[in-house]
């Protein structure tokens, strides 16, 4: 009877969230707004509106995600509480009263979000029907899992936005500079994350898909200095900014094409990591009009400098190959002496710090991505406002790249204990995110599984040893 009644409450809640859909569109922000409107106050159910939203979209959905990467059974109870508090929070986003807000890109997507609840809402009630099981359903679970894995993405997309409407940044004056810093730091943040990603689970996928790290890497860097060679310049008398993005943007495209030819035949190189460091020594040396925003500037250019320095280190000596038993050669097995014991424990303990230092690249990436994205000029102008000095703002902007680099691991570390892998045999570098081959997502952990952790191995057979009585 479990699956009916899980499928009912789910039909129940997209009737509920689509009866909720018809009040949100009715409502229309004014088109003319005072000056006191503009500037009222924030009341009491904008608060619970962002408040509700931040822990939907910002810790709810990430955990339902990875629930159902790992195919836990967990999955559709935490994605089905956070759709109805989002839907409950887009309400709320409409129906506050205090300070009102013009049309904006936030409160658009704030409307339209609807859609893809409704289609993944709609997806999984037609999976736990287990129907049309050699048809549509394969395609159905990759839809399913496609817009699952956009979440975080849409959510990371709308709350930028929703700083941008609460703090009136981003007018038309900034609203280029404002592009280019939230889509170069977000791009830093996602970058430091996939590395981390692929250092923390993925050292298998690496190895059977046959590129190495720099390879893509390398193809990212280039397209992207394509892209920023021709988009620094509209016209008109080049400025030193428009000199050096513009430049910026060359060192892109033939570095990358470089790493990229480096790179062939799953060979790794440090030209990704060169690039970082003379792209954050550029940034360091970055001109500004305020002093605050110059310390910034160079503590982000510092921040990459390091990321490139760090990242240099981990593919030059660091090992590649985690330790596993049984891989190392007969003579420093297990089965001889103490001098090849006291060897195996130092390979061991060499890998550990190894695993330990990967960790450095990937979060310093992260931090440099919120400095660049907190640099705009009306941000710290704002900030100048108030008083406060650099050694904060950039210690805050730590702070926050710590807080998200954590919740991160803390994503990495649920995949690797729920659902499928809570007994897995596989060590952490080899889980792969796959589904299955059938095409079934059944969302349900082994019946011996636990509910979170991986249960402690029993206890080994008596050993036989040689010599001893029968």
């Amino acid at each position: 009877m479990a699956r009916p009644i899980s499928t009912c409450l789910k039909a129940g809640l997209a009737l509920w969230l689509f009866s909720q859909a018809c009040v949100v569109y009715g409502h229309k922000h004014e088109g003319d707004l005072t000056e006191e409107q503009l500037h009222a106050p924030i009341d009491s159910i904008l608060w619970i509106h962002m408040g509700l939203q931040a822990i939907v979209w910002g810790i709810i959905f990430p955990i339902g995600m990875v629930f159902g990467l790992s195919r836990s059974r967990w999955h559709v109870p935490t994605q089905s509480i956070g759709f109805a508090l989002t839907l409950g929070g887009i309400f709320l986003g409409h129906v506050h009263g205090g300070r009102q807000f013009r049309h904006s890109t936030h409160g658009s997507i704030g409307s339209w979000i609807i859609v893809p609840i409704l289609a993944q809402l709609a997806l999984g009630i037609y999976l736990k029907l287990h129907i049309h099981q050699e048809t549509l359903r394969p395609y159905a679970v990759r839809v399913h899992g496609i817009l699952g894995r956009l979440w975080p993405i849409l959510g990371w997309v709308q709350s930028l936005f929703g700083v941008i409407l609460l703090r009136d940044l981003c007018g038309p004056n900034g609203a280029g500079q404002c592009a280019a810093h939230y889509i170069m730091g977000s791009a830093f943040i996602g970058y430091g994350i996939v590395l981390s990603l692929l250092f923390v689970l993925g050292e298998g996928w690496v190895r059977r898909n046959g590129k190495s790290p720099e390879w893509w890497d390398s193809w990212v860097i280039m397209l992207w200095g394509i892209v920023n060679t021709f988009t620094e310049h509209w016209g008109g008398a080049w400025s030193v900014k428009d000199m050096q993005h513009t430049v910026l943007g060359i060192l892109w495209w033939t570095g990358g094409a470089l790493g990229i030819f480096l790179a062939r035949n799953n060979q790794r190189n440090v030209v990704p990591a060169l690039i970082i460091i003379l792209t954050g020594w550029a940034m360091s040396a970055h001109s500004q009009a305020l002093m605050l925003s110059t310390k910034v500037h160079a503590v982000f250019g510092y921040t990459l400098i390091l990321a490139g320095v760090t990242r240099m280190i981990e593919v030059c000596f660091l090992p590649a190959t985690p330790y596993a038993p049984g891989s190392l050669e007969d003579n420093d097995s297990e089965h001889t002496l103490s001098p090849s014991q006291a060897a195996q424990g130092i390979v061991r303990s060499q890998v550990m710090a190894a695993r330990a230092f990967r960790h450095l690249p990937p979060f310093l990436l992260v931090a440099s991505g919120f400095l660049f994205m907190s640099a705009t000029d009306e941000e710290l102008e704002a900030v100048h406002e108030t008083g406060m000095d650099h050694v904060t703002y950039i210690l805050g902007m730590y702070s926050l790249a710590f807080l998200l680099y954590l919740f991160t691991q803390f994503l990495f570390h649920l995949y690797m204990t729920t659902g499928q892998n809570a007994n897995s045999v596989y060590p952490a570098g080899e889980i792969v995110f796959a589904a299955p081959l059938n095409g079934e997502i059944e969302l349900t952990s082994p019946r011996d599984a636990s509910k979170w952790y991986s249960r402690v191995p029993r206890e080994e057979a008596p050993v036989h040893v040689v010599g001893e009585d029968d």
